[in-house]
């Protein structure tokens, strides 16, 4: 893919001004939080031209993003997808980072007519707020529209089913991450665990740890108090072996993404559960936007070629974090383990999605009916 494939521009921003620089032009976009979105036509169709119409300005377009994991920079991480849709049509994306799934919820809810967001969000979400979002489409990974939650625990905690886990410290995700805590509770519920008023409250039986998928697996592994954890496979799964998967699950072999990437890290977890497919996180719009600008940019994403979901070279995402583009071309061997870790930060900041399809609120009816299982007012998370 070649620099001019998309628009350059914010390509070039991001790596001159740094994420730092994205923020604050979200937060200096005028109205409410940055999500005003400017003027135009009631149908989109004075500013929802095509890049050439350089008679109109551009029209504005929240984007709200929180990260799964917290090293992850999710701006820099989405900047082809961004770029595309800038190049295809007449707008101007402005990021908007939140800390949290709830976060992103809060900026959905208070979402007005007129205001124009696109967003990130869990599964969760469409269970939580579905009368304030419409769901735009399910991302793809790889080519797996499912996903799973696992719960792991280290190979000499002595831990070796989930009911071993009565008395002792669980960590997890947010509390409304639905692979990350919710289907973790999920299972331990099934285990025989009373999982008291979690996610909201605290469980009877043990005690949860929720902060996020990155560092609930690091505390996991380094904190020896912390008896297992709960994370997407996304997060944990390299560190799982593919023989502990062929053993436990038949449907994580055939759709996780994950799978093929099974054991590849150090250390070595081992495996309690893994849940039943997920269907994976959408993106979502506010419910209030009524243009056809926001039906057209939806039919750009389902219908985005591979590239708009791929970063022209890692060389583009190691200046974008500030880290130096030649660690890409040295051996591993010459690698010192600080070298090792800004790689393994590049590699994670490609999309991790390959793809966004046509998904509607009912798609994710498996997600209310595990809130229901759970016993969850999801309108109070």
């Amino acid at each position: 893919m070649s620099d001019n494939k998309w628009s350059a521009n914010r390509r070039t921003f991001v790596k001159t001004a740094g994420a730092g620089g994205v923020v604050a032009l979200a937060g200096c976009s005028g109205g409410d939080d940055g999500a005003d979105g400017g003027s135009g036509g009631d149908d989109g169709s004075s500013d929802g031209g095509t890049a050439g119409d350089s008679g109109n300005s551009a029209t504005e377009i929240t984007w709200v993003l929180n990260p799964a994991e917290e090293e992850i920079d999710i701006q820099v991480q989405y900047q082809p997808l961004f770029e595309y849709l800038e190049s295809e049509a007449n707008i101007e994306i402005v990021e908007q980072p939140t800390a949290s799934y709830s976060g992103t919820a809060q900026e959905l809810r208070r979402a007005a007519e007129g205001d124009r967001l696109f967003a990130d969000v869990s599964p969760g979400a469409v269970a939580q707020i579905p009368n304030e979002l419409d769901v735009t489409g399910m991302r793809v990974a790889y080519g797996a529209e499912q996903y799973f939650s696992l719960i792991t625990t280290t190979p000499d905690s002595e831990i070796e089913s989930l009911s071993d886990l009565e008395d002792e410290v669980v960590a997890s995700a947010a509390p409304t991450s639905v692979s990350g805590t919710l289907f973790p509770l999920y299972m331990l519920s099934n285990a025989g665990l009373d999982i008291g008023s979690a996610p909201s409250g605290s469980p009877e039986d043990f005690e949860l740890r929720t902060s996020d998928h990155t560092t609930a697996r690091e505390q996991l592994i380094q904190d020896d108090r912390i008896a297992a954890a709960g994370t997407g496979a996304f997060s944990t799964a390299a560190h799982v072996s593919k023989e502990q998967f062929d053993e436990m699950s038949q449907d994580f072999v055939d759709i996780s993404s994950e799978y093929e990437g099974a054991g590849e890290a150090d250390p070595e977890l081992q495996l309690l559960a893994v849940s039943d497919p997920i269907p994976r996180a959408p993106i979502v719009s506010n419910a209030a936007w009524g243009e056809s600008l926001k039906d057209d940019l939806r039919q750009l994403m389902v219908n985005a070629p591979q590239e708009a979901f791929e970063h022209d070279s890692q060389a583009d995402i190691a200046e974008a974090l500030s880290i130096d583009p030649e660690i890409l071309e040295m051996e591993e061997s010459e690698l010192t383990e600080e070298q090792q870790d800004d790689l393994e930060l590049v590699e994670a900041h490609s999309l991790w999605f390959s793809g966004v399809v046509d998904a509607s609120v009912e798609d994710y009816d498996p997600v209310a009916e595990l809130g229901q299982e759970l016993g969850l007012e999801w309108s109070a998370l």
